[in-house]
């Protein structure tokens, strides 16, 4: 990640907590705009219409191109200018049979899930003794060809964080835990799933193969089913499982993003990106992950356009393939990446309330975060120490400096339904929800009118 050309907001942040004075209140209509956010119904009625309308959408299916077509004629229907779908081709891995099966000593089926990317067996499956490995860096230190021809199983034990920073440690059994197993000669890898949950349904998720690797078949346990293997294998026996997962790679599918747009009176002052993603896995229906988020940003640009015509112009991303690897990330930040981008937000972490707001703004923008966190207090939202770093679909961005603010949902839950069956409306608070809009909405308000000089070309 690069740093912001003319600093950051360090200085202001050092030392005692950043709290707003009278003296940087926010503007008056702040108020106005957020307490009409909190009555807000779009963002329910996208979410539900996504959801219901649609289902799952995994990324370069048929699926996530009528998710497209339901977003574009959604946003239209909501008054947004400039609705289009920008399409691009990527690979697409495509789940079949996942099952498992302890063969010896206590014979009894297991729940799992293939991972994103996860080799295949045959219609037949595989068969191989177990190796045990209480975290990833056990298996790290594993000798090279030692799982030749074994079944290689990781488990930890993730534990739920408000700001969801146990994701990244934990994550890396799922992201690089493969590869590694492969390395050393595996067959095959299971893991605990990276979630906080103990329903018995697997985290599915995406992992990238490293150069050189041959992919194996991987997949994710249930946390209940993977602290089942585990017991069985400290009873001291071999332990030999039948593995099945038959998947395929299709290439040059077509996927895409999905553009909106409340067009600003000064074109010279930048475009303000609202960011989402519009895919989702295939097991739940994408409700929070990330079905929610472009609920929140499109709701929240509406409530700005409805105060009157912003200097700058709002423009929400609903990004494609965020899921396997930010392909629309990237195809975004391809096509647009020259254009001037006065700031980027985005929303991909459930719709539970905002507690916490962190920035990256140029130095010398010192007041206009103030006057966001201002109006941000009533919600019950504190300003952080914390620097913004944003989220998958607007990576591509921050890292060529464009100035970033991150709204942090509170996470506590999150990952007790992500990438799981149980990904679904019925999870969605809608006073919660509606907070969303409101700290989006009084954030975009004051962002996309304030008269500093902000962004990159």
């Amino acid at each position: 990640m690069q740093k912001i050309r003319s600093g950051t907001l360090a200085a202001l942040l050092l030392g005692s907590a950043f709290t707003p004075t009278l003296s940087l209140a926010a503007p008056a209509d702040s108020t106005a705009i957020r307490e009409a956010a909190l009555k807000d119904d779009i963002a329910w009625d996208f979410t539900e219409g996504l959801t219901t309308e649609v289902g799952p959408r995994p990324a370069g299916t048929p699926q996530e191109a009528r998710a497209r077509d339901w977003a574009v004629a959604k946003l239209k229907a909501l008054g947004f200018s400039n609705v289009r779908a920008e399409p691009y081709t990527m690979p697409v891995w495509v789940r079949g049979h996942d099952e498992a099966k302890i063969l010896s000593p206590f014979p009894q089926n297991l729940v799992l899930a293939a991972l994103g990317n996860s080799g295949s067996t045959t219609d037949k499956g595989i068969t191989g003794e177990v190796v045990y490995f209480p975290t990833l860096a056990d298996l790290e230190a594993a000798p090279d060809a030692s799982l030749k021809g074994k079944i290689a199983f990781v488990s930890h034990g993730m534990e739920a964080t408000q700001d969801g920073s146990s994701y990244g440690y934990f994550g890396a059994a799922r992201r690089q835990g493969p590869s590694i197993a492969a390395k050393k000669g595996a067959i095959g890898i299971l893991i605990r799933s990276i979630g906080t949950d103990h329903h018995r349904m697997p985290h599915t998720g995406v992992q990238m193969w490293a150069d050189g690797v041959t992919p194996i078949p991987a997949a994710a346990l249930s946390v209940p089913d993977a602290e089942q293997l585990a017991r069985v294998i400290a009873r001291g026996q071999p332990v030999k499982l039948h593995l099945t997962l038959t998947s395929k790679m299709l290439k040059d599918q077509p996927s895409g993003n999905v553009i909106a747009e409340i067009p600003g009176s000064d074109p010279a002052a930048g475009v303000v990106v609202a960011a989402c993603h519009l895919d989702s896995w295939d097991q739940g229906t994408g409700a929070i992950d990330d079905a929610s988020g472009c609920a929140i940003a499109a709701a929240s640009a509406l409530h700005v356009a409805k105060a009157g015509q912003p200097r700058r112009t709002i423009r929400v991303l609903m990004a494609g393939a965020e899921e396997v690897g930010g392909d629309g990330a990237r195809a975004y930040f391809k096509a647009h990446g020259a254009e001037k981008h006065a700031l980027a937000i985005e929303s991909d972490f459930g719709a539970d309330r905002v507690w916490r707001v962190d920035f990256k703004l140029p130095q010398g923008h010192e007041a206009l975060a103030a006057s966001v966190a201002t109006a941000l207090a009533p919600l019950g939202i504190g300003a952080s120490k914390q620097e913004a770093g944003g989220g998958a679909d607007i990576a591509p961005l921050v890292r060529a400096g464009v100035p970033v603010i991150d709204l942090k949902q509170d996470g506590t839950r999150y990952f007790d339904l992500h990438h799981t069956p149980d990904d679904t409306l019925d999870k969605i608070d809608p006073a919660q929800l509606r907070q969303n809009v409101a700290a989006w909405a009084v954030t975009l308000n004051l962002i996309a009118n304030a008269s500093e000089s902000m962004g990159v070309y």
